[in-house]
């Protein structure tokens, strides 16, 4: 049997993180039955990987597939996909410098979607999720639905209010959070959801002293830098039960 190529390599541990991903952001109670996360190709940047549809504490390497970036499954696979997988292509496709991307309901998260209460940051780990956070309401362009974002056309739409930001919030339904890796996106991810809890039980002793801009500047590069990314990654691992990988 020939040996693996270089780019298969590649190509086999970008999906080993993204199995890793959905594992991890179950295990953090992130991403709850119906969430998702996904990764860009990095040897195609016209395409993205990301589960079959399914709920993502059980996703293995088998469910993976591969889609171009309007959506469309590359092979014949016959297993139902997301629907909101145009979520991930929208963006993909408006933002090259986005390389992984999730979509979940945590619930800490929800009532920010619904209420004028700011989300800055107000930890120092939390400051990778950014100062600026827009909220995307389907009802201006879409009026009455059943709340997915199932059409390219929601899907640029939602894309669009997330502009150059990491998250952007989707009112009554959850949020997507946008980065330029696996490991930065779960960073990302984990500090919305601590940050929301955190803002929410603060609120019942007094008043929030938010982050300053320079502060989330700062701490976000650091919280985002190659250290403190495998240091967390390392954590995030073991606790999903995949120690030593």
């Amino acid at each position: 049997m020939p040996d693996r190529t270089y780019e298969q390599d590649v190509v086999e541990h970008t999906l080993t993180e993204l199995v890793l991903a959905n594992r991890i952001l179950a295990r953090e109670d992130v991403i709850d039955d119906f969430g998702h996360v996904s990764v860009r190709n990095p040897l195609n940047p016209e395409r993205y990987f990301i589960s079959r549809s399914r709920s993502p504490v059980n996703v293995t390497r088998d469910d993976i597939l591969e889609y171009t970036l309007e959506g469309e499954l590359i092979g014949n696979d016959p297993r139902r996909p997301y629907a909101e997988r145009h979520i991930h292509g929208a963006i993909y496709k408006d933002r090259p410098d986005v390389h992984s991307i999730t979509h979940h309901h945590a619930r800490s998260v929800i009532p920010f979607t619904m209420i004028d209460i700011p989300l800055r940051p107000m930890f120092h780990m939390s400051s990778v999720i950014g100062k600026e956070f827009v909220t995307w309401d389907s009802q201006d362009e879409f009026g009455d639905t059943n709340m997915l974002v199932d059409s390219m056309e929601m899907g640029h739409s939602l894309s669009r209010a997330l502009g150059n930001n990491r998250v952007v919030l989707l009112r009554g339904h959850g949020c997507v959070c946008a980065a330029t890796s696996v490991k930065a996106v779960i960073r990302i991810s984990i500090g919305l959801r601590d940050n929301a809890e955190l803002i929410l039980s603060t609120r019942q002793l007094g008043e929030i002293k938010h982050l300053t801009d320079g502060e989330i500047d700062k701490a976000g590069n650091l919280m985002l830098g190659d250290m403190a990314l495998a240091r967390a990654w390392d954590y995030w691992v073991a606790r999903a039960g995949f120690a030593g990988l």
